[in-house]
């Protein structure tokens, strides 16, 4: 992006130039990723770009969009620049010490929703474990009128992301945050509850070539990987929630088409569960595991 060329630099020409330039350097969705931190250096929505081709941004504005094309190109994540990611249409605060909300985890809500629906309680009471930025457990909050959440981490750092995001959608009267291992982490004698959610960390050391790295350079490895196998996190999840769930409770994780088979069976072979079901993603991948608890 030289500055001694007489063309000048316009947003419809910063866009083009860095749309080739991404295509070339990332992996990702180009065009898209260039509207987004022009619109963050600028201050304004994407749609905005689109009335304002012809605007020369002031000289502050591109450095910090030159600052941020930069970074990109050596595969720092969109999100971690620009500080936030969308999901499920909401705006959550981000930063290299949570996972990055991704579309495939929208289904962990959707199906908690959907269980939380056919349930006769009030308040319905969940747990959403290794919450990471708070996406589900805020996610939740803001689209159950009656719910209390207690979101665990074990990372304070993470937590501290997750309040941020937690206040911002003001959520605190919903959801609590607590420190520590899964569900060790809650206060001894906590009250039973309804659902417990998660997306657990899932990836096998043994798999960790295969990984994406703009994932595994920057994103938190301790939100990503889990042991050999990579369902040993899992697996302790399983083994844990029974005695946090009430009779007819439901248990939901994310994890990867790669392991689902064996998470299944770890669930399978739980006798506190009555029954394991698949639900796929967008991609018609198998995703999400739901698995409720036999009824008294």
């Amino acid at each position: 992006m030289s500055e001694t060329t007489e063309q000048p630099w316009t947003i419809k020409r910063l866009l083009e130039w860095t749309t080739e330039y991404f295509a070339k350097s990332t992996a990702g969705s180009p065009r898209l990723e260039a509207e987004v931190l022009l619109a963050e250096a600028l201050g304004c929505q994407r749609i905005d770009l689109y009335t304002r081709f012809n605007e020369l941004p002031a000289e502050s504005t591109l450095a910090k969009f030159r600052g941020w094309v930069k970074r990109r190109g050596a595969g720092e994540p969109v999100a971690y620049l620009v500080g936030h990611r969308e999901f499920y249409s909401l705006r959550f605060a981000v930063d290299s010490n949570v996972l990055i909300p991704r579309p495939e985890t929208e289904h962990v809500v959707v199906a908690a929703i959907e269980g939380a629906r056919r349930l006769d309680a009030t308040p319905i009471r969940m747990i959403d474990v290794g919450t990471g930025s708070g996406c589900i457990a805020v996610t939740l909050a803001t689209q159950l009128k009656d719910c209390k959440i207690a979101a665990t981490d074990i990372c304070p750092a993470a937590l501290s992301v997750a309040h941020s995001n937690v206040e911002s959608h003001g959520v605190d009267d919903k959801v609590k945050l607590f420190q520590g291992d899964l569900l060790g982490a809650l206060p001894t004698g906590s009250q039973p509850v309804h659902i417990i959610v998660s997306n657990p960390p899932y990836i096998g050391n043994l798999e960790i070539e295969t990984v994406d790295d703009q994932v595994k350079n920057h994103e938190p490895a301790i939100a990503l990987f889990s042991g050999d196998r990579g369902t040993e996190i899992i697996e302790r999840l399983i083994e844990q929630a029974p005695d946090y769930l009430l009779p007819g409770g439901i248990l939901i994780f994310e994890t990867s088409p790669i392991v689902m088979d064996n998470c299944v069976r770890l669930v399978e072979s739980n006798p506190a569960f009555a029954s394991a079901r698949v639900e796929k993603d967008f991609s018609g991948l198998p995703r999400i595991v739901i698995a409720t608890m036999a009824a008294e």
